[in-house]
C-alpha cells in the first residue's frame, strides 16, 4: 500500500498550535483535490485534500505510528 502524509487541520479552540498532517493512500490524493472527495487517514480521520505538507511538518502520532507498523 502506497501512502503519503497531507493535511487534516485539528479544529478545536482558537489555539490548536500547529496543524497535523495525515497519512492517506496516495492514489486517493489527486481525486480529493480536484473533486474535493473525503480521503480516509490511517488513523481513521476523513476529509477532503486542500494542502501538501511541507518538510518538517508535523504528522499525526497516530497515523505514524500504524504506518510504521505497516513498514515490518
Amino acid at each position: 500500500m502506497s501512502t503519503e502524509i497531507l493535511e487534516r487541520p485539528e479544529t478545536k479552540d482558537a489555539d490548536t498550535g500547529p496543524e497535523m498532517f495525515h497519512y492517506v493512500r496516495k492514489e486517493k490524493i489527486a481525486e480529493s483535490a480536484v473533486m474535493g472527495t473525503y480521503v480516509v487517514a490511517l488513523c481513521g480521520e476523513k476529509f477532503p485534500v486542500t494542502k501538501s505538507p511541507k518538510p518538517g511538518s508535523p504528522v499525526c502520532p497516530q497515523c505514524k505510528e500504524i504506518y510504521e507498523s505497516m513498514q515490518h
